[in-house]
C-alpha cells in the first residue's frame, strides 16, 4: 500500500510522486525487465556515440519545463528547464509545459438569474502553469479541463444573482469567480490569475422595455426638475413684485432697462406695455370731464325752457 505524505511541487529523491492532488510514495522497485532494458539503452548511447547525442540531447526555452517519463515513471529531480537536459531514447519520454500565461474565452453561457431574466454572459480568463509536474500527472488535458471548469463556474455564480447585481457588479462577481476557479485548479497545478466578465446580452424585448423605463425615469426627472424651477422663479418674483410696490418709479426703470435691451438687438418693431395704473387714471380723468360737460348742457337747456 502506497505510504501518503504532504503534496510538494517536485518530487524527492526516494521515489516520492505527485497524483490526485496528494503525494505518494512508490515502495516496488522498477523490477528487472525495467533494469535489462536502462542497460541496453545505455550501451547503444555508448556503441553509436557521439551520434546518438543528437538523440540524447534536448532543449527548452526560458518560459518551458520538461516532464520526464522512464519507463512510465516520473524521473526523479522533478521538471527540467529551462536549457539542454539529456533523455534515454527508448525508455524516455517527456511533456514541454508551457509556464506563460495563457488567456482564453469563456463561450457565451445562457444563464437564468436569480429574478428568471434569461441573459447571455461571456467572459475571458488569464491562467499559468504553477507547478508542470502536477499539471501533467494529475489531470488528463489541464488546459481543456480549466476551459470547461470556467464555463461551469460561470454558470454557477451568475445563478445566484439578479439582473441588476449582474449589470452592476462585474468587479465582486470576476473576484468570486477567480478565487472558486483557483481552489478548484490548484491540485492541477494551474494558477487563475485574473476572470473578468467581458459582455452581458440581454433579450431585445427586455433591452426595449428597460429603454422605455429608463425614458420614462427620465422624463419624470425633467419635469420635477422644471416644477422646481418654476417654483423658485415664482417665489423670486413675488419678492420682486414687492419691492418694486415700495416704489412705483423702480417699474419705470424696469421699463427703461427693458426697453434699452430690446433695441440692443436691432428689431424693428417694438412692442412696449402700458401700465395699467396709468390707464386707469387717464380714464377716470376722462369719465370726470364728460360728466362736468354733460351736467352744462342740461342746465344750458333748463335756463332756455
Amino acid at each position: 500500500m502506497d505510504h501518503y505524505q504532504k503534496q510538494n511541487n517536485h518530487p524527492n529523491h526516494s521515489g516520492q510522486h505527485s497524483a490526485g492532488g496528494v503525494s505518494y510514495t512508490s515502495t516496488d522497485s522498477p523490477g528487472l525487465c525495467a533494469f535489462i532494458l536502462t542497460l541496453i539503452s545505455y550501451l547503444l548511447i555508448v556503441a553509436t556515440f557521439p551520434f546518438s547525442l543528437c538523440l540524447c540531447i534536448k532543449v527548452v526555452q526560458e518560459y518551458e519545463r520538461a516532464v520526464i517519463f522512464r519507463l512510465g515513471r516520473l524521473l526523479k529531480g522533478g521538471a527540467k528547464g529551462p536549457g539542454i537536459f539529456f533523455i534515454v531514447p527508448c525508455i524516455d519520454s517527456y511533456r514541454k509545459v508551457d509556464l506563460r500565461t495563457v488567456s482564453f474565452d469563456v463561450p457565451p453561457q445562457e444563464i437564468l438569474s436569480l429574478d428568471s431574466v434569461s441573459v447571455t454572459v461571456d467572459a475571458v480568463v488569464y491562467m499559468r502553469v504553477r507547478s508542470a509536474i502536477n499539471a501533467e500527472t494529475n489531470v488528463d488535458d489541464y488546459s481543456h479541463s480549466t476551459r470547461l471548469l470556467a464555463a461551469t463556474t460561470l454558470r454557477n455564480v451568475l445563478g445566484t444573482r439578479n439582473l441588476a447585481e449582474i449589470l452592476s457588479e462585474r468587479e465582486s462577481i470576476s473576484a468570486t469567480m477567480q478565487s472558486s476557479l483557483d481552489d478548484a485548479t490548484d491540485p492541477w497545478g494551474v494558477k487563475v490569475e485574473r476572470v473578468e466578465i467581458k459582455d452581458v446580452r440581454l433579450p431585445v424585448q427586455l433591452q426595449r422595455a428597460m429603454a422605455a423605463e429608463a425614458e420614462a425615469a427620465r422624463e419624470a426627472r425633467a419635469k420635477v426638475i422644471a416644477a422646481e424651477g418654476e417654483q423658485r422663479a415664482s417665489r423670486a418674483l413675488k419678492e420682486a413684485a414687492e419691492v418694486i410696490n415700495e416704489s412705483p418709479a423702480a417699474l419705470q426703470l424696469r421699463y427703461m432697462q427693458t426697453l434699452n435691451a430690446i433695441s440692443a438687438e436691432k428689431n424693428s418693431t417694438i412692442i412696449f406695455p402700458l401700465p395699467i395704473d396709468l390707464l386707469s387714471q387717464y380714464m377716470k380723468n376722462g369719465n370726470s370731464k364728460n360728466g362736468k360737460n354733460g351736467k352744462s348742457k342740461k342746465d344750458l337747456l333748463s335756463d332756455d325752457e
